[in-house]
């Protein structure tokens, strides 16, 4: 198992794993029907960085980091994470999370906020909890999920750095 930095031509292999998960609509906030152009961009184009887990040559998971927000934010980054569902349950998430803290503290980062979280997806909320992140907020209603209709969405945050 390696994470390295995503290439050009890792894109064909995350893909697939990008519209599994935006295409279902009840995690992500990106539209069902972004097209494999428009999620390259989102993806690959727009974040500082993007990162792939690899196994056996393999593409299992990926995630990006970018800067939150600017200016005085700026020391502040946001992460997203996906998993192929076939690698589901198996760690793959946590690796991820772990080694995007590890990459946000080399990138000069002192904390990650995750702006949107679909508070029925409650395998990320444990696991985000159990990774030491807090949620410092709820909007009420702000994501509509698929089959349970208005739902809240979960600001999470986690200082950095020990000082």
């Amino acid at each position: 198992m390696i994470i390295r930095e995503s290439i050009k031509e890792d894109w064909p292999a995350i893909w697939p794993i990008f519209q599994e998960i935006v295409t279902s609509g009840d995690t992500y906030a990106y539209a069902p029907s972004t097209t494999e152009d428009e999620a390259e961009i989102i993806w690959l184009n727009n974040p500082r960085n993007t990162y792939v887990f690899e196994e056996d040559g393999e593409i299992l998971g990926t995630y990006y980091i970018k800067t939150n927000q600017a200016g005085p934010g700026n020391h502040v980054c946001n992460c997203g994470y996906m998993v192929s569902s076939k690698a589901r349950g198996r760690g793959v998430a946590t690796t991820m999370c772990e080694h995007s803290q590890v990459v946000a503290l080399e990138l000069g980062y002192m904390a990650m906020q995750f702006n949107f979280v679909a508070s029925s997806n409650e395998a990320a909320v444990r696991l985000w909890n159990r990774l030491g992140f807090d949620t410092v907020g709820r909007l009420t209603k702000a994501f509509k999920h698929p089959e349970k209709g208005y739902i809240d969405a979960l600001v999470m945050y986690k200082w950095l750095t020990k000082t």
